[in-house]
């Protein structure tokens, strides 16, 4: 497992790595080798740590592998990745080679690089960290030298150069590039889009960007580039004033959702007993086109994946307006294909089994919906576990109400885990406000994520539903697991 960072450290150390990488183990090792903020207990975020420079200098050092790279740019506080992963399956259906720059990953490093929906392989993985190697190894001896550590690339950073290496080795069409972090220092900030997508603004990392929407928006704005065509899906009054007023400053047209776009979702119903799929339409009017699409099959549920997919949709009407040939039939083909892992994920029937990577307040009230709308179970048992840096109280504030039986645990993976007791804490404390005293006392603690899954399962009777949540590293850690079991049955 690698070693968690300093959390006194405020700018990544040159680190060594002379050893070459001659397999996928060495890859993944010097890689994480790096300082890696997805690993860290404490998440910087200003321009000693994330510095754009030092991401333009690797790139000119690797040629510039993003110039004359059609890009489209998604930020956001929740919905990127299922954005991200909506815009890429309709340009598949359509027929373009379709890259896709995502973060974090469930199960192997390979799934942030894909291209047509396929991850990278490991040997290629291994050829473009061969190349990346000594570039990076001069950056640190220049930093070395220089005494001012910040000039050596982080994780992030040479993933982000991986994917558009990888990407123009595979002279893919377009490419997706995901933010990992806010937007404005983010690495994937360098590029040049053809489009910028901002799906959504509310409270997440608040110690990093900021303590309001205002602030929050600030900093996902920050993607927005001269003349580039801003999209936006549903925002509240604050933050959208931000983004229109940096996007005016820009000279940026901006099409937002309920103006510019709209939908309707329609749920499937009885989850528990069945698969089935929702229906979608839209409608938009994009600059001078009128579009609309009435019935599409829609795989991903709930509601706010339907916001998703219609601000993917609107996005490829705007790629139509730049030339692109995208046809309603590629739309509906897009919506009808994708199904993402661990988004509302059924991974097991009697009981229902549920596993999502809803890890802030408003992912969580998403998921709570979605479980209502399309659920009817007997009894309802939650298996969470919970990030350091978020909002806990607040997600245990929209979970709380909703579940008749709670297991607490920690992911063992990453430092960043709220101990077992902390969390089981503030849920006592927030069942004893909801007058659920005797809820409060029963709650488990099991620090061991596999130990907790064997105990919630053991309880759960055939009409149960268990829902799996908090977290994309305790996702990460359980999937395979419930995967396999659901397999056996």
């Amino acid at each position: 497992m690698p070693q968690s960072v300093n959390t006194d450290e405020v700018a990544p150390t040159a680190l060594p790595c002379s050893t070459a990488v001659h397999d996928r183990e060495q890859a993944n090792g010097f890689l994480l080798g790096r300082i890696n903020y997805e690993r860290s207990p404490w998440v910087p975020y200003g321009r000693r740590q994330l510095k754009l420079d030092r991401m333009r200098q690797l790139l000119t050092r690797l040629g510039n592998p993003d110039v004359g790279l059609p890009i489209v740019h998604v930020a956001g506080t929740k919905g990127k990745g299922s954005t991200s992963a909506f815009i890429a399956s309709v340009l598949q259906a359509a027929g373009y080679d379709t890259g896709v720059f995502s973060s974090p990953h469930l199960e192997r490093i390979e799934e942030r690089f894909s291209v047509n929906g396929q991850p990278i392989g490991g040997d290629e993985l291994v050829a473009l960290v061969q190349r990346l190697q000594p570039i990076v190894q001069k950056m640190d001896q220049e930093a070395a030298t220089s005494a001012d550590t910040s000039l050596s690339p982080t994780y992030f950073e040479l993933t982000t150069a991986l994917a558009l290496m990888y990407f123009v080795e595979r002279q893919v069409d377009l490419a997706v590039l995901e933010v990992g972090l806010g937007g404005r220092l983010d690495s994937t900030n360098v590029c040049q889009p053809a489009v910028t997508v901002i799906t959504s603004i509310s409270f997440d990392h608040t110690k990093q960007l900021g303590n309001t929407l205002a602030e929050i928006a600030t900093e996902k704005a920050g993607i927005i580039k001269p003349g580039v065509p801003v999209l936006c899906g549903p925002l509240s009054e604050e933050p959208r004033r931000v983004i229109a007023d940096i996007a005016q400053q820009h000279g940026c047209r901006m099409l937002e959702a309920g103006r510019d776009f709209s939908h309707h979702y329609r749920a499937p119903r009885g989850l528990q007993e069945h698969d089935g799929l929702g229906q979608l339409d839209f409608r938009g009017q994009l600059g001078d086109e009128t579009f609309q699409l009435a019935g599409a099959p829609f795989r991903m549920l709930g509601e706010h994946q339907a916001a998703n997919a219609a601000l993917a949709l609107a996005t490829a009407v705007e790629l139509r307006r730049q030339g692109r040939m995208i046809s309603a039939a590629a739309m509906r083909q897009g919506l009808a294909d994708l199904a993402l892992p661990a988004r509302v994920e059924i991974l097991g029937r009697q009981p229902t089994v549920v596993l999502d990577v809803a890890h802030n307040v408003a992912s969580v009230r998403a998921l709570v919906d979605v479980l209502r709308e399309s659920f009817a179970c007997a009894r309802s048992t939650l298996l969470l576990a919970a990030t350091l840096d978020k909002d806990v109280v607040g997600i245990v504030r929209e979970l709380a109400p909703h579940f008749q039986d709670v297991v607490v645990t920690q992911y063992q993976e990453n430092p960043r885990a709220v101990p077992t007791a902390d969390l089981a804490k503030i849920f006592r404390s927030e069942l004893k406000q909801l007058q659920r005293d005797k809820l409060a006392e029963t709650i488990i603690e099991e620090p061991n994520p596999i130990k907790a899954w064997k105990l919630v399962r053991e309880k759960a009777a055939p009409d149960d539903l268990i829902c799996v949540t908090g977290s994309f590293f305790i996702a990460a850690e359980l999937r395979r697991v419930l995967m396999s079991e659901n397999a056996a049955h």
